[in-house]
Parts: C-alpha cells; sequence; structure tokens
C-alpha cells in the first residue's frame, strides 16, 4: 500500500469525452465504497497526476472512459480519500475490468480481459509475501541475542531475495512480450561478475566499476514511453548520474546527448527527459553544471518548437539562460564599471592582483550585514597577505547611499574596493538593452560571492566565503 502525496496537474495533455467510440473503458469494481469518486491517475517519474475521477454506484462499479487510447506504463486507481492507490498496466489492452476489495486488496484482486494484468497483479502478490518475509525476518534479526538466530535469520533474508529475484527470472523467460517483462527488465541492474572472472582472477574494482556501468542500461530503450510513467526510471536516472558518471560537464552532456538521440523517436520519453534535465541543471547544484544547462539551451531549446512547452515555461528557460551564459564557470566574468565612494569609476578590469573575490551585496539586508564583517576578518587574517583583492558591488533597494557609506565606514571595512549600484544607474542600463550587472552575474541572492583569477576567469562562483578560502587554498597549493 502506497501513500499519495499530492495532486499535480496533467502536464499539458488533454483529453476528450465521447463515449460512443471508446479506445480506453477501465470498469473498476472497488468494495465496499459506494456513491464515491474514485481516482485514475498515473506514475510520473516522482510525481503522481491526477487524471480522472468517476463516481462508484451502489454495485460499487464505476467506469472510466476515452476516446482515445491512453499512453502506455504504469496507472494508479486511488482511493476515495486519496490515501492510498492500487497499480494497473497500461499497455495495448485498455479495455478491461479489475475488481478489488480494500480490506484485502492484493489477495482478492482480480482482472477480466487483460492477461497483461493478471500477470503483473501474480507478481505484485508475490513479492508482497516475500517482503513481508524479509521484513520479519529483519526484525527477528535485530532481536537476535545468538549467533545461531543472527545466521539463521540472515540466511532467510538472503533466500528470500534470491527466491524473489528467481521468480523475476522465471516470469521474463516464459512472458518474454509481457508488458511486466520489459518493466522488469528495465528495472534490473547488472550482477557483476564474480572475482574469478575479473582480470588475473582475482576482484579488480575498477572492472567492476566499468562492467556495471557499461551493462547499467542494458534492455532499457530510451524511446520506450512506458518508462516515463514509472515509479522507478527517474530514480533509475538520478543513480546513474551521481554515482556512474564523472562529475564534470563534458561526461554529463555526453550521456545526455546519447539518452536524447534514442528518445527523439518517442515525443513522450524526449519531453520526459528534456523536462527532466532542464529542470536538473537550471539551479546548478556544483558550480560547472551551468555548462550543462547552457548545452541544454542551445541544442535543444534556443531554436526548436515543442506542443507541450507554453509560453511561460518557454520564457522561464530562456531568462535563465540569459542569466547564466554570461558567467559560465571558467569564463571570463564581465567587467563592472561602478563609481566608487568619491564618485570616481572604479573599473573590475582594472584590478592586477593574482585573484579578486567579487562580492555583490545590500546595504539593508540582514544575512549581508553579518556576513560581510565575517569576510573581513579573514581578508585581515589572510586573504590580504595573499594579495587577494575585494571588489564589493553594493545594491541600492530600500536603502540609500548613505546606508552604504554608513556600515562600511562603522565596520572599516578597509583596503576594499567598494563601488555603488544605484537604482538609477542600474535601470538606465536596462532601459538602453544592456544586461545589467545582477543579470550577468546571476545575481538571485545577496550576498553572492564569486572568485576571479588574474585574467578575471570564473575559478568559484556563488558559494559561501568559507569555501571560497578553501579554493584559494587549494589553488595556491597548486601553484
Amino acid at each position: 500500500m502506497k501513500r499519495i502525496f499530492s495532486l499535480l496537474f496533467c502536464l499539458g495533455t488533454t483529453y476528450f469525452l465521447f463515449a460512443q467510440t471508446n479506445e480506453f473503458e477501465l470498469k473498476v469494481t472497488f468494495k465496499p465504497f459506494k456513491y464515491q469518486f474514485i481516482y485514475l491517475g498515473y506514475h510520473y517519474g516522482k510525481q503522481k497526476p491526477i487524471i480522472d475521477s468517476v463516481m462508484l454506484d451502489a454495485n460499487s462499479t464505476g467506469t472510466f472512459k476515452r476516446a482515445k487510447k491512453l499512453e502506455k506504463g504504469i496507472y494508479l486507481i486511488g482511493f476515495p480519500n486519496k490515501s492510498a492507490y492500487f497499480e494497473v498496466l497500461l499497455d495495448k489492452e485498455q479495455k478491461f475490468t479489475v475488481i478489488a476489495d480494500s480490506a484485502t486488496l492484493l489477495p482478492s484482486m482480480k482482472f477480466v480481459g487483460s492477461p497483461d494484468n493478471t500477470l503483473f497483479l501474480q507478481y505484485q502478490n508475490y513479492a508482497s509475501i516475500k517482503g513481508h518475509e524479509i521484513e520479519n525476518a529483519k526484525k527477528q534479526l535485530a532481536a537476535s541475542k545468538t549467533k545461531v538466530d543472527s545466521t539463521k535469520w540472515t540466511d532467510l533474508i538472503i533466500k528470500s531475495d534470491k527466491d524473489i529475484q528467481q521468480y523475476r527470472q522465471d516470469l521474463i523467460t516464459k512472458n518474454p512480450d509481457a508488458t511486466i517483462t520489459a518493466l522488469l527488465k528495465a528495472m534490473k541492474n547488472p550482477e557483476v561478475p564474480a572475482a574469478a572472472q575479473h582480470p588475473g582472477g582475482k576482484y579488480d574494482s575498477t572492472f567492476a566499476y566499468r562492467y556495471f556501468k557499461d551493462h547499467y542500461w542494458d534492455d532499457t530503450w530510451f524511446f520506450d514511453e512506458r518508462l516515463a510513467r514509472t515509479p522507478f526510471f527517474e530514480e533509475k536516472l538520478d543513480e546513474y548520474f551521481a554515482n556512474m558518471i564523472y562529475p564534470h560537464p563534458d561526461s554529463v552532456i555526453k550521456e545526455i546527448d546519447w539518452m536524447l538521440a534514442y528518445a527523439t523517436a518517442n515525443d513522450e520519453m524526449q519531453r520526459f527527459l528534456l523536462v527532466k534535465f532542464i529542470n536538473r541543471f537550471m539551479n546548478p547544484q556544483y558550480m560547472w553544471e551551468d555548462k550543462v544547462y547552457v548545452h541544454l539551451f542551445e541544442k535543444y531549446f534556443s531554436q526548436k518548437e515543442y506542443p507541450w512547452l507554453d509560453e511561460k515555461g518557454k520564457k522561464i528557460i530562456f531568462d535563465r539562460y540569459y542569466s547564466m551564459a554570461a558567467n559560465i564557470f571558467g569564463s571570463t566574468a564581465a567587467d563592472i564599471q561602478l563609481p566608487d565612494s568619491t564618485g570616481k569609476t572604479k573599473t573590475l578590469f582594472s584590478i592586477t592582483n593574482p585573484y579578486t573575490i567579487v562580492i555583490f551585496w545590500d546595504p539593508t539586508c540582514g544575512h549581508c550585514k553579518e556576513t560581510l564583517p565575517r569576510i573581513d576578518s579573514i581578508y585581515r587574517a589572510k586573504w590580504s597577505s595573499l594579495n587577494v583583492k575585494i571588489y564589493a558591488v553594493a545594491k541600492e533597494t530600500d536603502g540609500t547611499k548613505k546606508d552604504w557609506l554608513s556600515f562600511v565606514g562603522q565596520h572599516q571595512l578597509n583596503g576594499w574596493d567598494h563601488v555603488y549600484n544605484s537604482k538609477d544607474a542600474n535601470e538606465t542600463r536596462v532601459k538602453n538593452n544592456i544586461p545589467s550587472y545582477y543579470q550577468l552575474y546571476d545575481v538571485q541572492v545577496v550576498p553572492t560571492l564569486y572568485l576571479l583569477d588574474k585574467d578575471k576567469s570564473i575559478i568559484a562562483k556563488k558559494i559561501p566565503f568559507d569555501q571560497i578560502d578553501k579554493v584559494l587554498d587549494y589553488k595556491l597549493k597548486g601553484q
């Protein structure tokens, strides 16, 4: 039994009802519920969109109908209170009946007119029984007080797990064309050969890694739309990128392009992967991930139109690109030309120090007021002697120039290059179609910090000052 955590929109899909020519017709008898709505949804990665509802009659029966067949995958029949659901497969068979009772659910469930779902149900029942065996054995193992008992329950856990694996393999062998077979094969992780089969007949961790990675997607087809509507495919993607791929933009981009090359054969899978990747890299978790987003935009969005992408979504993707493209990790930062406290223009590129820390901050920002004195402490204690320069850009928001000068003087932030970006100056740039400095540096929150080398290349961006210090240490040791 599983929980439904939220109701989500239907991702732009529109369905029309024509009772006279139903291509999809799912009749549900769900006891003991009467005169209550049940719901039809599906897995979509980590989401569970609900797309329809029907009221059960006096016989606990209701029928979901559509004029067109639904997209293939694992669908959900939600309880009247939306607290739980059970699953059904939709593939070629889209006219069938399911009979269920919430009191016993899986053991009492029955499908009529759908061999695919009958097979799926048999697998679910077996996996449930074995799953309960494993959970009970784990509890007994945790409470074991003797080595004999521990061995007994450990052996039972291992045996039950092997039983499930064998059941899956037997099901796949006997039913090669079944929908559940395709899904089980896609779910399966590769089994690394025994150590005796590794180079030299000994366990080799590099061989094990390469073998696992090379066979990770065996029997998984990126043009198979059923994968998008499963609870496991997105998790498998996340695991692959987190554990199998070297954390570098070139490596990630290569994998993404490989997957999308196959997915273009199916609109639904292309959509699923593009939405997955563009959302994942829109707000980078690591500095280098900005290159991945820029690549995604330039190759898949800048010159292409998709029926599922509305103007609002398109604007978000384009705006994010324009904010990110000007400050890609490793590229040359944009020059900044702003007045200092005397009104004289101080440019960022006039600084010749080996390293420059650029700070965007707001004199009225509470977090800035707390952070800047701490940055000054490490600057005085360490960075100044390393010939590191700080170029601090004060952003005018609710405060005034007086607030800026007062804070700088009060906290004696000496040795820094202080400049001020007034509202008027910023608006003038924007009106003249010149990107603001906040756009050029993708400043979404303050304070925002960048670390530049002597050539003004970005070597760290949008990370806390203590991490800037670690990057500096790494760079200086490298020298």
